[in-house]
């Protein structure tokens, strides 16, 4: 089998009559080099002295430590009779590589990917779910794959399509690397229009680097790095001139990480997920547009039951967005056009005060005034309330939150964070009145650092919960919440990076369970996430309603 067809034969074909271009000539072109640990290619047999290594393969950091990365079109093709070997010597045989041979133990392809023909690539849709991840046994000297190689990259989702410096590290084959060794660039990357993957140009990038990993912060022989993509997707990675500087990979996603938890539990991915069809936001205009979405507001103002949302732009509008009850939006209805005043809106929540069965929207304004707009529908926003003067002391009301915290049947009680980390909750607010003031917590140091908080039920009790994003992406609920004290705090996510990049969020009830449960999340780059069916300690499943690149 050491002679067999390479899997990864797509690029294979010289791309020689390209590089005359200008274009070509002008792009970057990787550096040979004789390789890294975390990285690899594979053979068909436990011989490493034949000449056809096919596609390439990283080591990525589990608990299982015996898990490698690389894309769908090779795998489709690989069986127990195939063996990876991580920075792979021409000419050494097994017990002469650096760090031994390792056979595939068990695939991992989720079930979606579909190959135009058996071990081929696609351009379809579903080319985004180009990644695969396997098990190996250990090597010839006993050793767990981690074990051997020392380390492993850490499986890490990308903030955006935009990166400044990444990575690509692969093997390609024979016909251009008769010496068998590693190829390595390192440029920025952009989206690839229409699909969600990532984009690279560097040339030198021939068959057999297909499943290349996409490190942020490469070191040569690093025992560690964080990879976002593998070189894989449309056309099996490449354009349709299939030139050897143009290369892709699927962005990590949700897809990609329950892909990995199987391979860690050794369990096949279920067979019943649901058709995937490719970016198809749910909210029209796109990350570019979304970035000046200032403020968000859930609630029912549809009076349907359902949760909706309104958005205030950063130049003053305000928008309705129907919710449709699955996790998605109907057409939107402008309920401010673009103006000065509302651009100085700086915190709102959506709950019912007036308990009318229909959500009101509540403003805290840069003057310190606050107003309350009763039974907001997309007819309009209502006769406007005021609920405390300009100058007043609100203007030291970092955030509001409405929210059920006292086992009432409306949202009609409004959390507050001051700017010095005093937190109060006002039960039974009304149009003119904030009700019942009760402290929770006196001025503070640590409530300082609450960047963005918002309101749900997310652990199913009476009174709601309190979900809060720190400055250091840390994120916490804390549990029924009530008059009576701030619930007790349920770790969600530990401090990251990632959710430092959460610039916007808010709860309510969008999905078929009719619980404010799904968590709405607007990232910096543009992207907007809704977490369907948050609990109290773990995000809900992802459910992209813009796509970052878009």
């Amino acid at each position: 089998m050491a002679d067999a067809r390479p899997l990864d034969a797509l690029r294979s074909t010289s791309s020689a009559g390209k590089q005359g271009t200008t274009a070509a000539a002008a792009v970057p072109k990787g550096a040979m080099f004789g390789g890294t640990r975390l990285v690899g290619t594979f053979f068909g047999s436990s011989s490493t002295t034949g000449t056809n290594w096919s596609c390439t393969g990283s080591v990525i950091d589990t608990p299982a430590r015996n898990v490698i990365l690389t894309a769908a079109h090779c795998a489709v093709g690989y069986s127990d009779n195939y063996i990876f070997v991580p920075k792979f010597t021409k000419g050494a045989g097994p017990d002469q590589q650096p760090y031994g041979i390792f056979h595939i133990q068990h695939i991992f392809i989720d079930p979606r990917y579909i190959p135009d023909k058996p071990h081929s690539s696609t351009k379809k849709p579903w080319s985004d779910l180009d990644t695969a991840f396997a098990r190996v046994s250990a090597n010839q000297r006993g050793q767990r794959l981690q074990d051997a190689v020392g380390g492993g990259l850490t499986f890490t989702r990308p903030s955006g399509y935009d990166n400044k410096n990444v990575t690509v590290v692969g093997y390609p084959g024979k016909d251009h690397n008769g010496d068998g060794r590693a190829i390595k660039c390192t440029v920025p990357t952009t989206q690839l229009a229409g699909f969600r993957q990532m984009s690279m140009t560097c040339g030198g990038y021939y068959g057999g680097v297909s499943g290349s990993p996409w490190i942020t912060d490469y070191q040569d022989d690093a025992r560690t790095g964080h990879v976002i993509g593998n070189l894989g997707g449309y056309n099996g990675g490449g354009n349709d001139a299939n030139v050897d500087y143009i290369s892709y990979a699927p962005a990590f996603g949700a897809d990609a990480a329950n892909l990995l938890a199987d391979a860690v539990a050794n369990q096949d991915p279920p067979s019943n997920l649901p058709p995937y069809h490719g970016i198809q936001a749910k909210l029209p205009g796109g990350a570019a547009l979304w970035k000046h979405a200032k403020l968000l507001a859930s609630g029912d103002y549809t009076g349907n039951h359902r949760g909706d949302m309104i958005v205030v732009w950063s130049d003053g509008e305000v928008t309705l967005y129907p919710g449709d009850g699955k996790g998605g939006f109907l057409a939107e209805t402008q309920l401010k056009a673009p103006n000065s005043t509302w651009t100085h809106a700086e915190t709102i929540t959506g709950g019912d005060f007036t308990g009318a069965d229909l959500s009101d929207l509540m403003v805290r304004w840069s003057d310190g005034e606050v107003t309350l707009y009763p039974d907001v529908s997309s007819a309009g926003m209502g006769k406007e309330v005021r609920m405390a003067p300009s100058g007043s002391v609100w203007k030291n009301a970092t955030q509001i939150s409405a929210g059920q915290f006292h086992n009432g049947k409306y949202a009609t009680d409004l959390l507050v964070r001051w700017v010095d980390g005093e937190l109060t909750l006002y039960t039974y607010v009304g149009a003119g009145t904030f009700g019942t003031e009760n402290r929770l917590l006196a001025p503070n140091g640590t409530w300082k650092n609450a960047t963005l908080l918002t309101s749900g039920n997310f652990s199913g009790n009476g009174n709601w919960d309190v979900l809060v994003r720190w400055v250091d992406g840390e994120l916490d609920t804390y549990v029924a919440t009530s008059a009576a004290g701030l619930g007790a705090e349920a770790r969600m996510r530990d401090p990251d990076d990632l959710w430092t990049h959460d610039l916007v969020m808010t709860a309510g009830n969008y999905t078929p369970d009719n619980s404010s449960d799904d968590l709405i999340v607007r990232w910096s780059d543009g992207e907007t996430t809704l977490y369907a069916d948050t609990t109290r300690q773990k995000l809900g499943t992802e459910n992209t309603l813009v796509y970052p690149g878009t």
